[in-house]
């Protein structure tokens, strides 16, 4: 089979096509046959060596990819399960070497999988498991009633969309940063109150709540910059892990998705509010998988909203 892989970390042209063995699905996996495979930040950090020494004592090559939609094409000893093979399903993958969602056939944990919602294609499906089950993680860390405001960095991107989207289900007050060109877009996601992104971020949230919000997702990776947004004891999640020692009682939680990568229920619960119309897919731009390289740079040059998809 096909696959988008690297022999060495480093730039996005260390991406290339590499030709694998074709996957089985073992006790209680799926094997994917992938359509379209999202390109997330975290894959530029694994291709880049920022995460290297996940992958220590594993030979090359490694393949990217944490999230995968296409057609269930085999069903492992075990596996309880609705779906039959020709179904188009949806998958969150967490990359072990040459396991990852840049590769024509994927074989997956049975309780990683859930159908792609209906009326959505492969490609739009694809940019949901990951992402929305961030948002998902980070909104369960901070256990927040409805009527509790919550601030949002990096409303604009995929993580952040998600995030305001549900929060908003959940009866929430919702701040959220924006560029002016993105303002438009993040009052559409359901922002209660748009202030401008930045480093300033902190100060115009509690100009507009002065008090301090109860909860924070800095998707934006501000790390600390954000604590001043937040009320005495209040609570935040980083979307890259970052914690500190902060002040007045303020806790910070680190958000790892990999803790939800079997979490079907939630998986599942999301694909149902995309049908509902709860949720909103969002495709920057759909690309053939051998022009992988080009993706990466596009997405590292910034200002990408919605998520760039790769096809097989």
């Amino acid at each position: 089979m096909r696959a988008v892989g690297l022999a060495q970390f480093g730039g996005p042209d260390v991406l290339q096509l590499v030709d694998l063995p074709d996957p089985h699905a073992g006790p209680s996996q799926l094997v994917i046959r992938v359509h379209a495979a999202a390109v997330n930040p975290t894959d530029t950090l694994l291709r880049n060596g920022a995460r290297a020494e996940r992958f220590k004592g594993i030979p090359p090559p490694y393949v990217p990819g944490m999230d995968a939609a296409g057609v269930l094409e085999e069903i492992g000893e075990g596996v309880t399960t609705e779906l039959r093979t020709g179904d188009h399903v949806m998958a969150i993958v967490v990359p072990d070497g040459s396991y990852g969602a840049y590769s024509e056939l994927i074989a997956v944990p049975a309780e990683s999988v859930v159908r792609v919602p209906a009326g959505a294609t492969d490609v739009q499906a694809a940019t949901l498991p990951m992402n929305g089950l961030t948002a998902r993680l980070a909104l369960d860390l901070l256990e927040l009633d409805p009527g509790q405001t919550l601030a949002v960095t990096g409303a604009a991107g995929a993580v952040g969309g998600y995030v305001i989207q549900l929060a908003k289900t959940e009866g929430l007050k919702v701040i959220a940063d924006a560029s002016e060109a993105d303002t438009q877009l993040v009052e559409s996601l359901g922002a209660d109150v748009v202030v401008r992104r930045g480093r300033e971020f902190s100060r115009t949230v509690r100009e507009a709540i002065p008090e301090g919000v109860d909860g924070l997702v800095d998707a934006a990776l501000l790390n600390g910059l954000v604590v001043p947004a937040v009320r005495d004891r209040g609570r935040i999640a980083t979307v890259r892990g970052y914690v500190e020692d902060a002040e007045r009682g303020v806790t910070f939680y680190p958000v790892l998705v990999r803790s939800y990568s079997q979490e079907r229920a939630k998986l599942d619960r999301l694909r149902q509010q995309v049908e509902d119309g709860v949720i909103t897919l969002r495709v920057a731009r759909a690309m053939p998988a051998e022009r992988a390289a080009d993706a990466h740079r596009m997405l590292e040059a910034g200002g990408v909203r919605g998520r760039l998809v790769l096809e097989f």
